[in-house]
């Protein structure tokens, strides 16, 4: 279907038309809001409010309908140009952009500089989670940090927006043992896997979903919920959207891609389809039994 979507894209009778790709998981608001219950699925908008939509991967009816609303409405005037922002309240923007940010000479992959790269290969070695902005590649940061932040060099480091400092700085917190207090620093492996299984026991049988029970935030989760209230047993619930690491982490440990995810006594059961199927087969029961 990404394929259908760039034809219509390069279609010259569809220039005026806008076409955007966003993973459902990601903004599970817009996805409730739109009644999506699974992947892919197309809404169509004119004059900022759905219009139509697709429910499916239905290449030919997917074209048709893009074709008729796109002959129906008016081409839409362009967006007026966004204000330019003012250089601080850009900066702060930029310093807060993530818990940890390191404004250097290049990129983690290729540092321009002695100092950058050392700064990398002690966050990689203590497994400091980060982002960066590469300074060379924007002047007008590059000299308005210095005077922003009353730092005159490079690299500089930030935490929650403030300034911890540079290279020399973050030598002397290795050498005091205080980086991981001061950086948030990547979990071992064996940390994680620790914290999953404690999460997978908390309760006989936990479910981690999208949403919670009362609030499910995709159609899978909905319908899986649906089904556990039916037996009538006791369950627990984690929202997955609560917390990244365990969104992404779970899968792994699991060995298992996708979301909700129902576990019984510490064990994996499945998802939704597994569920699905010991229900018709009516071995539901035996299996939450606890």
């Amino acid at each position: 279907m990404n394929e259908v979507l760039e034809e219509l894209a390069r279609d010259p009778q569809l220039a005026h038309v806008r076409f955007v790709t966003v993973e459902a998981e990601d903004l599970p608001d817009l996805s409730v809001k739109h009644a999506v219950a699974a992947v892919p699925t197309f809404v169509l908008f004119s004059g900022g409010r759905a219009v139509d939509r697709v429910d499916g991967a239905k290449a030919a009816e997917l074209s048709k309908k893009v074709q008729t609303h796109a002959q129906q409405g008016d081409v839409p005037p362009p967006p007026p140009a966004a204000p330019k922002e003012d250089l601080n309240t850009r900066l702060k923007r930029l310093v807060s952009q993530a818990p940890c940010m390191l404004f250097m000479k290049g990129t983690p992959a290729e540092p321009k500089c002695g100092f950058s790269k050392q700064i990398i290969e002690i966050f990689n070695t203590h497994g400091v989670k980060f982002s960066s902005f590469n300074i060379l590649e924007d002047d007008e940061v590059r000299q308005g940090l210095k005077k922003f932040s009353d730092w005159p060099t490079y690299p500089q480091v930030y935490v929650n927006g403030e300034l911890v400092g540079g290279l020399d700085i973050i030598k002397e917190l290795v050498s005091g043992g205080e980086l991981a207090s001061t950086l948030p620093c990547k979990k071992t492996r064996e940390e994680i896997d620790a914290r999953l299984r404690e999460l997978t026991t908390a309760n006989p049988i936990q479910v981690f979903m999208k949403g919670d029970r009362d609030q499910p935030r995709c159609g899978f989760s909905r319908q899986l919920i649906e089904i556990m209230n039916s037996t009538g047993v006791q369950y627990g619930t984690f929202d997955i959207f609560s917390d990244e690491e365990v969104r992404q982490e779970l899968k792994r440990f699991a060995d298992f891609p996708t979301y909700p995810q129902v576990w019984v006594k510490g064990e994996l059961v499945g998802g939704l389809d597994i569920v699905k199927e010991l229900l018709e087969g009516g071995e539901l029961d035996e299996t939450l039994k606890v």
